[in-house]
């Protein structure tokens, strides 16, 4: 991750951020706090969850390291035999350092648009090396940001040739987040387990009872009376990977489809921004099919 000013205003003080999930067992945070106290750190925020169902023990960490020297790699060496000893999967970051997320959009610039405003305004902890598309139109968009374009068409015939040049570019700028904002192709099987954990996706909550085209005709039509969103990790299973954040507003009789429809999109934008800031403030935690979101 490169540094960024702009990108951390905002956010909660602390050099950095240890996130890490284990079997639970006595001794856990003892031993990570007293970790941190060898190393001369300051706790600025805690939070834990002990998953019952699966005997599971998550936390993360905010901390500072006042007059150190240490750094987010050193840190994570010295870490290793205690995350040994618990079996812990854990990582640390600095944590103001902004994730490097490349963006796929389609035809539809509403999350796209939200995001690359918030981004202009600090608010989120990302930077965006590019934005990538099946179709031309979002090019004025994001260069109106000062952001690259890159237009991948994408067809049943050049979808492996499609998915090499967008892994090819992934890997070349270092992305460390894919945010499908309303990007309208499925990706293979490959991709998205190549993207485990990385890649988060934006659907609209009617699915699957409006599958298709025109869902918010579909739900105006059917007279409904909640319309919402849901955002979620991406996995080979379309639209059943981990949930990270979902929301919904009332709507009623008086709402035509057009109504409807940008009622639809400004819930969908609001809850893809929330699942890529807890995401890139490293909030959130895969158990299993579950998410634990540290809010």
């Amino acid at each position: 991750m490169a540094t960024s000013t702009s990108a951390s205003a905002g956010l909660p003080t602390g050099d950095f951020v240890l996130i890490l999930d284990c079997p639970d067992q006595p001794g856990i945070v003892y031993a990570v706090s007293g970790f941190l106290v060898e190393h001369g750190g300051n706790i600025m925020e805690s939070q834990q969850f002990y998953d019952r169902l699966n005997g599971r023990f998550f936390m993360r960490i905010d901390f500072t390291m006042s007059g150190s020297e240490a750094t987010a790699e050193s840190l994570r060496a010295d870490f290793v035999g205690i995350a040994q000893r618990f079996e812990m999967t854990f990582e640390i970051w600095g944590a103001r350092e902004p994730y490097r997320t490349l963006i796929m959009v389609s035809k539809q610039l509403h999350c796209l648009n939200d995001l690359l405003f918030r981004h202009s305004t600090g608010s989120l902890q990302i930077d965006i090396p590019v934005v990538v598309s099946n179709h031309p139109d979002a090019e004025p968009l994001a260069k109106s940001y000062g952001i690259d374009f890159r237009h991948i068409p994408v067809s049943p015939e050049t979808k492996a040739e499609a998915e090499a040049e967008l892994m090819a570019l992934h890997d070349e700028l270092e992305i460390d987040l894919v945010v499908l904002a309303r990007y309208m192709q499925v990706l293979s099987d490959d991709v998205c387990r190549r993207l485990s954990g990385q890649a988060i996706n934006i659907h609209h909550s009617f699915l699957p009872s409006f599958k298709g085209a025109r869902p918010y005709h579909q739900a105006y039509d059917r007279g409904v009376k909640l319309i919402g969103a849901t955002a979620h990790y991406v996995t080979a299973d379309l639209d059943e990977g981990p949930i990270i954040e979902q929301d919904v507003i009332r709507v009623d009789h008086s709402h035509n489809q057009e109504q409807l429809t940008g009622a639809g999109r400004d819930v969908e934008a609001q809850v893809l921004s929330r699942a890529v800031r807890w995401h890139s403030e490293s909030r959130v935690l895969l158990d299993g099919n579950r998410t634990v979101v540290f809010r």
